[in-house]
């Protein structure tokens, strides 16, 4: 910039910003699915529940994330600042940093990096705090000037930037239509089937427990239409569910009394066919995280000729620009500390992506009209990589 421009832009001042929306108390009901009040049927989405439904209990849904996440975790890096590579790949208190950041990006859709710092004030390690705990303190315009993080009772406040203006915290997010400060992640969207993923699965094992059969009903043909009297009929009520419920009393005789008789309720075969209904909610967990449904395991899919197609959508559709988004906002936050330093996969040395990175090499080794620089630059090489 020349002295002119310099003098010009003194007297001109920075554009101002303009506000925004001031988010709400709740660090996660701005996820919720839909206008708040209106869920179309639905209770209102809450994080730490739907975590745990799709996690810890369903299992095309953790695999989905863990196939994402462990692949970003493990991904060859390039090669950058020593420093830098040290900080990212180092684990803090146990976490795997990327692999954590990944996961906590594709359930709950924001991700903060803590920079812990020495007495120099240069960062020494880096540790993902828990999305749902932290919520963002907003200025009077509206945008972010602090964190909060809320742990055992207790909430602790984070300031944006400490005393050389340097960040605190790094907050990754996904896109939010409706919320300048949180992004969306993929549960909010996946949480239905899940929800119908884990239902039908209860639902074969309560058959499964029950004879593999529908129950029936128990008639009574009393004289002159008479009925069951209360006692009666909630003695007969315990006895049922006593003697003859559960895998242990499968197929056992049943004696009954005078006047009573046992009519069989059958099902049609669709109404039993919760295996279709299992795979298409599957299909849609798969679908909200970006994880090819034959990965998973799922039958029936046509969409991908074999595993290695299928693996090489996973890496270019999800992984590399899951992996783009952590990296960019990964090297922006400690740009004040690595300024010249860049984080990105290393795309040779991907399994995956060899057949395409071979066609690349084929395709620009035989671009005659092409100099030794110049292909080297279409390849991703510096010129100080002469491998």
């Amino acid at each position: 910039m020349s002295f002119l421009e310099s003098l010009v832009a003194a007297f001109k001042g920075e554009s101002p910003r303009v506000p925004l929306a001031r988010g709400a108390a709740s660090p996660w009901f701005f996820s919720q699915c839909g206008d708040a009040g209106n869920f179309g049927g639905r209770s209102p989405f809450e994080y730490t529940q739907a975590a745990r439904r799709a996690y810890l209990e369903n299992p095309v849904a953790q695999r989905a994330v863990r196939l994402v996440a462990e692949g970003i975790g493990g991904a060859p890096l390039r090669p950058t600042d020593a420093a830098l590579s040290a900080l990212v790949t180092d684990t803090s208190a146990g976490q795997s940093l990327l692999e954590t950041l990944a996961s906590q990006l594709l359930l709950h859709g924001n991700a903060y990096v803590q920079v812990m710092k020495d007495a120099r004030g240069r960062p020494v390690e880096l540790f993902a705090l828990r999305p749902e705990r932290v919520s963002i303190i907003a200025g009077e315009d509206g945008w972010p000037s602090a964190y909060a993080y809320d742990v055992a009772g207790r909430r602790l406040s984070i300031a944006l930037l400490d005393e050389d203006a340097s960040p605190n915290v790094i907050h990754i997010r996904h896109f939010h239509p409706a919320d300048d400060h949180y992004g969306a992640g993929c549960l909010c969207a996946a949480d239905e089937a899940i929800a119908t993923h884990n239902a039908a699965s209860a639902w074969n094992r309560q058959l499964l427990e029950n004879a593999a059969r529908p129950s029936g009903a128990l008639v009574y043909e009393g004289p002159d239409g008479s009925s069951l009297t209360g006692d009666q009929f909630d003695r007969l009520k315990a006895e049922l569910t006593a003697a003859y419920t559960g895998m242990a009393n499968a197929g056992r005789p049943m004696l009954l009394e005078g006047g009573l008789s046992w009519q069989a309720m059958a099902m049609t075969p669709a109404d039993m066919d919760f295996a279709t209904l299992k795979a298409a909610a599957a299909r849609d967990i798969a679908l909200a995280f970006g994880v090819p449904p034959m990965l998973l395991g799922l039958p029936g899919d046509a969409t991908y000729n074999n595993y290695r197609e299928a693996n090489r959508a996973l890496w270019r559709l999800t992984l590399l620009p899951l992996a783009a988004k952590i990296f960019a906002a990964l090297g922006e936050g400690l740009a004040p500390w690595f300024p010249e330093a860049t984080l990105a996969i290393d795309l040779d040395r991907v399994p995956a992506l060899a057949e395409d990175r071979e066609r690349l090499w084929a395709q620009v080794s035989s671009a005659d009209f092409l100099d030794a620089a110049e292909k080297r630059a279409l390849l991703g090489l510096d010129e100080g990589n002469k491998s």
